[in-house]
């Protein structure tokens, strides 16, 4: 009979590379959140190196979807720090700053539920993405000089090869809530790619999708990493995905960290075998 556990934290081979820079491009430092009395996160500590895919598991309630508010400007932490390093070296502390702030120094998201303009096209929701790299702000957008008429349409141009990318150039003018369900999770990734970032948060990606979707999930996501060269974190429930994917893992439970490492030494660490089972590792 098959056990509970290796249904729950099955590793399956996958080559491992050794590419990544020692220079992490996110660095989490005890990074603390309270609410009122209630510690939703306690000194949890996370680095991402360039061109890694990490992820962030842990049960439900265990402060991972916090962990991203406080990373991208949503909320406040009450303490750590939280630094971001571009390619070119230049770091930024990220404490304090705004979403959009947030975003402009290359790191964007996805969310759990959603979050798409469902009564905008496609095209629209992506070259929404693409507003926060232009350089003639509201007042060109106002005023509409030959410069802002210019960059609009490199925006459309633009917006449409994310698009073809994503298998999305399809829908390119069908209502976002016109779209089938693996098709909004495939544009809400592409419009956060508009961006431009070189740190890529995902917050279950894998949520609501079938079979067939979470595999296409699996290689587009790997695709993303080699292709556009850029770091990946992902909170994920699916665990056939995250151990597919991941380089390495972080798992918390009740705010704190409490195992860090590949996928094969976590899916063997007592601690978060009784973390996900709710019994000792012996049980």
């Amino acid at each position: 009979m098959t056990s509970e556990k290796s249904i729950v934290l099955k590793v399956e081979a996958r080559p491992v590379e050794n590419n990544h820079s020692t220079q992490p491009v996110l660095s989490v430092t005890q990074l603390t959140m309270n609410f009122g009395g209630l510690c939703a996160l306690d000194e949890v500590d996370l680095t991402i190196k360039e061109n890694e895919i990490v992820a962030l598991i842990g049960p439900n309630g265990a402060g991972k979807t916090t962990f991203f508010n406080c990373i991208t400007g949503i909320y406040t932490p009450s303490g750590g720090d939280v630094v971001l390093t571009d390619k070119a070296g230049h770091r930024s502390r990220l404490n304090g700053l705004k979403p959009d702030q947030v975003t402009k120094k290359g790191m964007a998201r996805t969310f759990q539920n959603i979050r798409l303009f469902q009564n905008m096209t496609v095209l629209e929701n992506v070259m929404i993405g693409r507003h926060c790299r232009m350089r003639t702000g509201i007042p060109g957008a106002v005023f509409r000089p030959p410069r802002a008429k210019s960059e609009e349409k490199q925006v459309v141009s633009d917006s449409y090869q994310i698009l073809e990318k994503f298998d999305l150039h399809r829908y390119v003018n069908e209502f976002a809530k016109n779209l089938p369900y693996g098709a909004q999770r495939r544009l809400e990734i592409a419009r956060a790619m508009a961006t431009e970032p070189f740190l890529l948060l995902l917050d279950e990606p894998a949520a609501g999708m079938n079979a067939q979707e979470t595999k296409e999930l699996d290689a587009m996501i790997e695709k993303l990493r080699y292709e556009e060269k850029i770091s990946i974190l992902l909170i994920e429930h699916d665990m056939k995905l995250v151990m597919n994917l991941s380089d390495r893992i972080f798992v918390v439970d009740y705010g704190k960290k409490i195992a860090e490492g590949t996928p094969e030494a976590i899916s063997q660490n007592p601690a978060v075998i009784k973390a996900y089972l709710g019994e000792s590792a012996d049980a």
